[in-house]
């Protein structure tokens, strides 16, 4: 879809299109604020703006539920049908059960759930990135986690926008 048949869109679509790319209430309200957008570059930086300015730590966690554990084949189906963490589908059953024993502890240390931006990464360097992580402190994990939910946002604009426009 162009930027211009997407700024022709109804308001509900736009904003249920919007939640799609990230699952903030507030973000996309941020965001319907600014619609239609001049460019996608325009779009991009609203929503660079939105994210990191204008929303906080309570946006950042609701947006988070919105996305399946990494290794967590019954949470990617129902989701996002393993597109985006495409290498965790053939992942051995090893690095399955790795990532899954680390998502808890990940998990119940920091109270929400690992964000990574997973295109181009394989199960297993989410599972050295998670463990990694696990090293932070909560507050860190916090702004890398938000950060990371960023650009998978961005990825998400050029799935629906043809990336062209961007």
């Amino acid at each position: 879809m162009t930027l211009s048949s997407f700024n022709n869109l109804d308001k509900e679509t736009v904003a249920k299109k919007l939640f799609s790319c990230c699952g903030s209430r507030k973000w996309v309200s941020l965001m319907m604020e600014t619609f239609p957008y001049e460019s996608g570059k325009t779009m991009v930086e609203k929503a660079t703006v939105a994210w990191y300015d204008k929303c906080d730590k309570e946006d950042w966690l609701e947006s988070f539920t919105h996305h399946p554990k990494i290794g967590d084949r019954k949470s990617l189906s129902e989701k996002f049908a393993g597109k985006e963490q495409e290498s965790v589908a053939s992942a051995s059953g090893e690095i399955i059960e790795a990532l899954a024993k680390a998502n808890k502890e990940y998990e119940k240390k920091f109270g929400f759930i690992f964000i990574v931006c997973a295109t181009g990464k394989s199960a297993s360097e989410m599972l050295q990135l998670l463990n990694d992580r696990l090293r932070n402190d909560k507050e860190a994990e916090l702004n890398i986690a938000m950060a990371e939910q960023h650009k998978i946002t961005l990825l998400r604009f050029k799935k629906i926008i043809d990336s062209a426009n961007f």
